[in-house]
C-alpha cells in the first residue's frame, strides 16, 4: 500500500496490491505504474525494512530521500532484549528519533552501546542497521517531522482493514477482497491528518534545501560547497 502527502498537505492512498511477498519485482511494477498514471517521484519515500522497497526507489526514484519508519526500528531494537529492561531501552531509542539534530542524534547514538552492548549486543546491532536512512527526515522542514519519522499512516489506516477482512475470514476471489480493502481505506482517508505547516510542502517540491529542519538559503549552499 502507497499514501501520499500533496503540495497542500492532505494524504491520499494511491495503490493497493495483492501478493505474498514484497520483492522488488512487485515493488517495481507499482511504481511503474504509478510513473504511467503520472505520478512524479516524490520528494521523499517513507517505509520499513523491506528491501524489495528500498531496492526499487534507487533505480525508479534515484532523486527521492529514503527514510526508514522510526516505529518498526523500535520494536526491532526493543524485542531483542528481556522484559525487564525494555522500558529503558525503549526510551533511549526515542531520545534519538527525538533529537533536535543529527549530532545530538548521532551523540545520543554513540551513548546506546556505551549503555547496552555488553548486555544486549543484537539490539545495538538491530539499531545500526541502514543507520543512513533513519536521519533523513532532518534534511525536511522541522514542523511535519512527526508525520516523516513513523509509517504510522500506513499502519493505522490498515488495522481498519485487517479488523474487517479478520471478521470475513475468507474472500471467494481477490478482486472482492481488494473491494472491501478499497473501501475501508477510502474511509480511512476521510480521517487521515495533514502534514503540520502544508505550506512548507510546496517550498519541498520546489527544491528547497534544509539542514536539521532550518531552511538553508541557496546563498549559503553555494558558499559551502565551494569551501
Amino acid at each position: 500500500m502507497l499514501i501520499a502527502a500533496l503540495a497542500d498537505g492532505s494524504k491520499v492512498v494511491l495503490a493497493v496490491e495483492s501478493g505474498h511477498r514484497a520483492s522488488t519485482e512487485r515493488w517495481a511494477e507499482l511504481l511503474r505504474d504509478l510513473t504511467a498514471r503520472g505520478l512524479r517521484a516524490p520528494a521523499c519515500v517513507i517505509g520499513d525494512g523491506a528491501l524489495g522497497l528500498w531496492n526499487t526507489v534507487g533505480q525508479g526514484w534515484p532523486q527521492a530521500a529514503a527514510q526508514r519508519g522510526w516505529n518498526h526500528q523500535l520494536r526491532n531494537v526493543v524485542d531483542a532484549v528481556p522484559l525487564k529492561p525494555q522500558a529503558d531501552v525503549q526510551a533511549a531509542v526515542q531520545r534519538i528519533a527525538a533529537a533536535e539534530s543529527v549530532a545530538t542524534a548521532e551523540e545520543e547514538r554513540q551513548c546506546f552501546p556505551r549503555a547496552y552492548r555488553r548486555r544486549f549486543p543484537k539490539a545495538c546491532d538491530r539499531l545500526d542497521r541502514d543507520w543512513a536512512r533513519m536521519l533523513t527526515y532532518y534534511q525536511f522542514p522541522k514542523e511535519p517531522w512527526r508525520h516523516l519519522r513513523p509509517t504510522n499512516v500506513v499502519e493505522s489506516a490498515f488495522a481498519a482493514v485487517r479488523l474487517r477482512t479478520s471478521a470475513a475470514k475468507r474472500f471467494k476471489t481477490v478482486e472482492r477482497a481488494e473491494a472491501i480493502i478499497w473501501r475501508r481505506l477510502r474511509v480511512a482517508e476521510q480521517r487521515f491528518r495533514k502534514l503540520n505547516a502544508p505550506e512548507q510542502c510546496r517550498d519541498v517540491f520546489d527544491g528547497h534545501r534544509y539542514v536539521d529542519g532550518g531552511e538553508v538559503s541557496t546563498e549559503s549552499s553555494t558558499q559551502k560547497a565551494a569551501a
